[in-house]
């Protein structure tokens, strides 16, 4: 599942976005994003719609649940 991170950088006013593939992907963005003091505006998935962060951890937790164990 995809999803679309939105943060409006300090001292801008633009709202921008980037791309995860997946949550824990968009996890890392929005861990860099915080230390850069951005401001994360919206999270966004196609099948989820808008989310929190506390939603796009739990995605992450079962995504990690489904896939395959590596030896």
């Amino acid at each position: 599942m995809s999803y679309t991170i939105g943060f409006q950088a300090k001292n801008q006013k633009a709202v921008l976005a980037t791309e995860a593939a997946t949550a824990n992907q968009a996890i890392a963005i929005i861990a860099a994003l915080r230390q850069s003091s951005d401001e994360i505006k919206f999270i966004r998935s196609p099948q989820e719609g808008d989310m929190g962060i506390e939603m796009l951890l739990l995605l992450a937790k079962e995504e990690a649940e489904e896939m395959p164990q590596r030896a």
